[in-house]
């Protein structure tokens, strides 16, 4: 049976999109008949985008999105067609190992600056474009809730980033909604580079016994984006499996 087109007639901004979580939300809401913006950074996998997305309603555009001059510029780019945006999906991160102790100012600083920094110049850059109302999902991860070893830096932004979401949610109701979205492992590029024995043993620690699919990720984006979810502010959604509660025993 055929999917009802949800976002018809929307348009999203989705930072991260040429890759993962991000191309396949972009690809979910242009399913769905929304007008997608994809931002990244990877000028050639937007490229790929376009040629394995064919959509008049697919716009792509190159961004270091930890740069304000590029948000600027990228916004008057959104301008020339839409006016207004219906939401933004601010994805992007890394996932960056190394103790406190080991990694350098420099190193701590570029981590945060991709992870929260970026994200925070896409809320303030899009926000002119708002309509009302609008939907906007900051994508997170279980780093934020639990303790992964040796991933100070990563869990810092990421955790920042949920509270972050739990304020503005507040800070611009009734108009904008903001959530978080905190995934656990997800099959994409970075994770398929993995060998075989991780992939096990960390299928193995999540009570459904696999990784996700970055389209069941897009799926639940997809819904905090929706007027389904006209209800739901300043909450984190976990989409991991049940991994965070497992207790392992």
């Amino acid at each position: 049976m055929k999917r009802a087109r949800a976002h018809e007639g929307r348009t999203y901004v989705v930072t991260g999109g040429a890759s993962g979580i991000g191309r396949a939300t972009v690809r979910r809401l242009l399913d769905d008949g929304a007008i997608v913006f994809a931002l990244d950074i990877d000028e050639k996998g937007l490229d790929t985008l376009v040629v394995d997305t064919p959509s008049a309603h697919l716009r792509t555009h190159t961004i270091d999105t930890t740069s304000q001059s590029q948000w600027h510029d990228c916004v008057d780019f959104i301008r020339n067609s839409a006016p207004t945006i219906d939401g933004c999906v601010l994805n992007v991160g890394r996932n960056m190992p190394g103790s406190l102790t080991e990694l350098s100012a420099k190193a701590w600083r570029d981590a945060l600056r991709l992870t929260l920094d970026s994200n925070v110049l896409g809320f303030q850059a899009l926000h002119p474009l708002f309509g009302a109302p609008t939907s906007v999902v900051f994508t997170t991860s279980i780093h934020a809730a639990l303790a992964f070893r040796t991933f100070p830096a990563y869990a810092a932004g990421k955790g920042a980033l949920t509270a972050l979401a739990r304020q503005l949610a507040v800070d611009y109701a009734p108009q904008v909604r903001v959530n978080a979205l905190a995934p656990g492992a997800v099959r994409t590029a970075i994770w398929d580079r993995r060998d075989e024995a991780f992939q096990r043993a960390v299928a193995g620690r999540v009570p459904l016994g696999r990784i996700a699919d970055p389209e069941e990720i897009a799926s639940v984006v997809a819904f905090l984006l929706s007027s389904d979810s006209s209800y739901i502010t300043g909450q984190t959604i976990t989409v991991d499996g049940g991994r965070s509660i497992d207790s392992g025993e």
